[in-house]
């Protein structure tokens, strides 16, 4: 059984800068779209598939169109749902409630919002559509969920692991197992 990577990069930085964007769906900025392009200009002969949320569709579009290529949509890359917290800058959103959520966010979720495990679960099935090199334009969290589905990574390890605007996480995965993966690779 031969594996494949898949790369993940997460979107440019948008307009909706210092606010908790998980659904939202905020406008890219043109120097978020180029720090993507940049950053995947090396990640050659793979797929492209992209988080239906214009941040993250739109890097993935540039980069198609470098490529004569026309990315996927799938919306199973989008954010984690952040509910009725979503949209809001950090000082808004109630302290100690956040500070729980982050704490254990499998314990619970944001005021109607989506659960981690649901996020993990939702990837998962995302990772195991993909069958050959893949990019990935994506978001944070979708990021770390792909990392706790594929190498067992618990959550408070997960926000040990920087990843900023055009960060890129490469993955080597194996067809029929997309939970069991070895990461091979994180640029940021």
């Amino acid at each position: 059984m031969s594996s494949f990577v898949v790369h993940l990069l997460r979107h440019g930085s948008t307009e909706a800068e210092g606010r908790l964007i998980g659904r939202t769906d905020a406008a890219p900025l043109p120097e978020g779209i180029a720090a993507c392009s940049a950053r995947a200009r090396h990640v050659t002969g793979v797929d492209i598939v992209t988080s239906d949320l214009r941040r993250a569709r739109a890097a993935a579009e540039a980069i198609g169109a470098s490529r004569g290529a026309v990315p996927r949509v799938d919306a199973r890359w989008r954010e984690l749902n952040f509910g009725a917290w979503d949209g809001l800058a950090f000082d808004a959103i109630d302290g100690p409630a956040w500070a729980a959520f982050q704490a254990d966010p499998a314990g619970g979720s944001p005021p109607e919002g989506e659960r981690w495990p649901d996020l993990v679960a939702r990837v998962a099935d995302a990772l195991a559509a993909i069958d050959r090199p893949t990019l990935v334009v994506t978001h944070g969290g979708a990021m770390r969920a792909a990392l706790a589905a594929t190498c067992a990574i618990d959550f408070p390890q997960l926000w040990n692991i920087a990843l900023p605007h055009a960060a890129l996480l490469t993955l080597r995965l194996w067809p029929g197992t997309p939970r069991v993966g070895q990461m091979i690779g994180l640029v940021t």
